[in-house]
């Protein structure tokens, strides 16, 4: 039984090895030093990073994608995350904790921290999917990131890939929950009061004031004749985020 181990672990590192120079375009040393991990199979690495466009047009559809990683790295990251925020605000009620994961775990927030790896560069992708900006898309990334963390998870533990998250995704916290080009006040509001009171806010113009190219925008949001909060902005996009923002702190979710 020891010796079938050793021939084992001898025969994953002739592989390891032999994958690592076959792999063309894809540094995988570079990628596994920026993220901290060195893959005893470097195989699920490469898995992690491939794309279906890819799949589809170098491995004739016969190859599968980062697709299974990516379903396993997302419980991963749900479970590390909700460990996370428990911990770090132990006075938060759960309406907040919940609010505090659901931008932590979306697409534009990982993306975000994808970007800060560099990770697209080393995302294997059809030539056609590459031209068309594929390596800066935000549902590109943010995929691929969970792989990432499903490949880690794989390859390691959960130990290895909770201290990739805590490294990568999770630092910083603080000052990112608080940085609004993260938080989607409106889908907050709306979880809020379907989940309390079972109904939707509306949102409505109260002005238009400006120039046609610098226009500023007045909006209110209401559930039935009550006035939750007022924003204002340069779209009407913006004005109902900032007044969403206004009326999750008159009801102190945030």
């Amino acid at each position: 039984m020891f010796f079938l181990k050793i021939l084992s672990r001898m025969l994953l590192r002739l592989r390891g090895k032999a994958l690592r120079s076959e792999i063309k375009g894809v540094n995988l040393d570079e990628i596994e030093r920026l993220i901290g991990h060195r893959f005893k199979d470097p195989l699920i690495l490469v898995q992690s990073l491939k794309h279906r466009s890819y799949t589809h047009v170098y491995e004739e559809g016969d190859g599968s994608s980062n697709e299974r990683l990516e379903f396993l790295g997302d419980s991963v990251l749900n479970l590390v995350v909700t460990d996370y925020l428990y911990l770090k605000f132990p006075s938060e009620k759960e309406g907040k904790l919940s609010q505090l994961k659901s931008l932590l775990v979306s697409k534009k927030f990982l993306s975000s921290k994808a970007r800060e790896v560099g990770l697209g560069n080393y995302i294997l992708l059809s030539e056609a999917e590459s031209a068309s900006g594929g390596r800066h898309r935000t549902s590109i990334l943010s995929d691929t990131l969970e792989a990432l963390i499903g490949a880690i998870y794989l390859d390691g533990g959960f130990g290895p890939a909770k201290h990739f998250l805590r490294k990568c995704v999770l630092k910083d916290v603080n000052d990112l929950i608080r940085d609004e080009k993260f938080v989607n006040y409106k889908s907050m509001l709306l979880e809020y009061l379907q989940g309390k009171q079972g109904k939707q806010p509306e949102y409505s113009v109260m002005s238009e004031e400006g120039p046609e190219h610098r226009k500023v925008f007045t909006v209110d949001v209401s559930l039935g004749r009550r006035r939750l909060g007022r924003g204002r902005g340069e779209s009407k996009k913006e004005a109902q985020q900032m007044a969403a923002k206004e009326a999750l702190r008159k009801l102190r979710i945030f």
